[in-house]
Formats: C-alpha cells, structure tokens, sequence
C-alpha cells in the first residue's frame, strides 16, 4: 500500500510538529560509509554511530538503514540488541536529521478518524550541493513514510531538519545564515520561507538568529549545532568566554537576539549556557584518512571542528549526548544533567569522529513520535 499524498497546509488542518522530548515512538539512523567524508573507510565514525545507536535503544526503539553492501555487517553487529532494527535502504550518505521526513502530529477529535500522524518530504539538495549526487538521500523521507505507512506531505522548498528547533508550542528557532543562504531557496524571501515553516510546522512565532556555530560551512550553520530549546522558553546555547574565539561573537549575537526575544506564549526567552569543546582542529592523519574524490566537500588539516554539546538526541526518558575525550566533556555532562533533571544522560565516546564527518549525535537521528490515539 502506497503512503497517502496529503494536500493542503498541514498546519490549516491542525497538525504541528512536537518537541523532540515529547513520546517517540523509535528513532531512525542511517549508517555511513562515503570514504570521501569519512576517514578509513568509515569505520572510526561507524563505531561512533554503533554506539550511539545502543545508548538510544536502552530508552527507545532504533532503527538503522543501511546500504545493500553494508547490511549484512550491521545486521550482523546489532543482532542482540532486541530493541535494534536493520532494515536495508541505499543513501548517498547518513545524515538522517537533514534527509528524513519531519514527522507532524494531530490531535485526536472525538468521533472523528483523522489520519494522526504524516511525514514531510521536503527537498534535499546536499546543504547547497557540498557533494554532486544526492538523489538517493533525496528519497530517504519517502522511503521511511511509506515503511511506516503514513501518509506524506510533499514541499517544493528546500529544508534540512537540522536546520530548525521546535519547542511544541508554536515558537521555532532557526538561523538566517542557513535558510536564507541562495544556495537553498534564491527565490524565496525571509517571510515567504517563514511562512511556510508556521504553515507546515503549525508554528506562529520564528525567531531568527543571525549565525550557526563558527566552522559549520558543511550545513551552513544549522541551529541544531549552536542552541536547541530544553523546555518551553528555555534554551540551551554553545558558549565560550574566550573573546579571542571566533565563536565568542556568534555565540553573543545569538544571545542579544534571544534574550531579545518572546515565545509564541509571550515569554521572555531565558538562555542556559554551555561550553563548546576544544577548540578541535582536524588533525592530518584524519584529513589524509579522506578519500578524496572530488565528489564530496575536501578534509583540510587544521580545519577547526564545528563540535558542539548541543548536538544532541532527546529519547524517551534520556539525553544522548557527544563527547570528545576533551576538558570540557564534565562539565557538559553538568549542564545537560541540570537542564534535564527527569533524564539520564548519557555521553556517546566519539563524538569527534561524527565532527569530522560534519556534524553530530542529533544530526545522524530522526524521532518519530507516538501517534496520538
């Protein structure tokens, strides 16, 4: 049975998209393998992804796509983890925040069968074309939606999902550097891509922050790497009181703009800060580990890490979070301890191998939610 095509504005209709620490109902990853964006044949990063991939499934189900050549191997690997599914899909890479479907939700009204949950498939152009052939990542949001058999609301503007937050009460953060970058959407003005985020995420309020973190070039400053909400008016922001940093201006930009700044309910957004690692610089035994290809964005040595605590995964009942065997990895684990006092957090080893690649823990999982019955 084919996924159900949806018309209309989503929002129009009564759907929104729930806050990342609302019920899941399991989480989708994919598994990477490029050599020409992950060092040694991707094994380093695929050790990362195995273990992030656990530490999610002790709160919640996961499950990992794979490509047909590297199914039976991660078949193989997670095979007694009960709460693991492998399911084979072919990708061009495994970034499934960016690729996949963001998942909406509608309330049920008495006496009336709506459908509860859908999927949108926005389009996916590889953050601006930083690789040539992304047409099998393209079909990633399609492909889970029709798995699942849930119906799918289809959109012409280009969107990664790392690049928006929600707080599941009508207010959405975003960054300007990335939304508003001509690589994206060159026909769209600020507000007509504002508006199709209220009418499809069924938010009203965006705030728009100015910059993402300093060194993010591969997605050109997603949100999700510089702040994320950790409850109704509330932020958790990457800090650093270096004011030599590079980072030190971004991270205080974004600050004036959201101590600035009211929720969709009116409240005054308070700010919780947390340190970024390092800073982390991509060594050159990483760099040559690249396949270069010319198909992908070049490794450099020296290249600074955009490494963030703030890339994390909310789950059912924990916090999966980075670490990089860096100074800054305790206190970190302080923060998001402090700011989510109901969960347990849990730091994933490796979370340099996932920077190296472009991102981290949140960038590599997608959340279903619990279809609302």
């Amino acid at each position: 049975m084919m996924a159900k095509v949806m018309e209309g504005r989503p929002a129009k209709m009564g759907f929104r998209m729930p806050a990342e620490w609302e019920p899941h109902e399991q989480c989708w990853m994919g598994w990477p393998e490029r050599p020409d964006n992950w060092r040694d044949n991707a094994g380093p990063a695929q050790q990362t992804f195995a273990r992030a991939a656990i530490a999610i499934s002790k709160f919640e189900p996961v499950t990992i796509c794979a490509s047909t050549k590297q199914y039976p191997y991660v078949h193989k690997l997670m095979e007694h983890h009960t709460n693991i599914r492998v399911i084979e899909i072919n990708m061009n890479d495994s970034w499934f925040r960016d690729m996949g479907p963001t998942f909406i939700t509608h309330k049920v009204e008495s006496g009336i069968t709506k459908q509860t949950i859908a999927g949108i498939d926005w389009q996916f152009n590889a953050w601006g074309g930083i690789y040539d052939d992304w047409s099998l990542d393209n079909d990633i949001a399609k492909k889970i939606v029709e798995i699942e058999r849930i119906p799918r609301f289809s959109h012409k503007m280009v969107l990664e999902g790392g690049s928006i937050h929600v707080d599941g009460e009508g207010t959405c953060i975003t960054t300007e550097e990335c939304l508003l970058d001509p690589n994206r959407n060159p026909n769209m003005t600020k507000l007509e891509i504002e508006n199709e985020l209220k009418d499809f995420l069924g938010v009203t309020k965006v705030i728009w922050i100015p910059r993402g973190l300093y060194g993010d070039e591969d997605t050109n400053g997603h949100v999700d790497n510089l702040c994320c909400f950790i409850k109704p008016g509330v932020i958790l922001l990457s800090w650093t009181d270096d004011e030599k940093d590079p980072q030190y201006e971004r991270s205080a930009e974004a600050l004036s703009v959201l101590t600035q700044s009211v929720d969709a309910k009116g409240r005054q957004i308070e700010v919780v800060k947390i340190h970024v690692p390092g800073p982390l610089y991509m060594t050159k035994e990483e760099a040559d580990g690249v396949l270069s290809t010319g198909h992908a964005v070049a490794r450099e040595p020296g290249t600074r890490l955009a490494a963030s605590y703030v890339n994390f995964y909310i789950a059912n009942g924990g916090i999966v979070a980075p670490s990089f065997g860096d100074k800054w990895d305790e206190e970190a684990y302080k923060v998001l301890q402090k700011a989510f006092p109901d969960r347990e957090v849990v730091m994933v080893e490796g979370g340099r191998e996932i920077a190296l690649g472009g991102g981290n823990v949140h960038c590599i999982t997608q959340q279903q939610p619990v279809r609302p019955s």
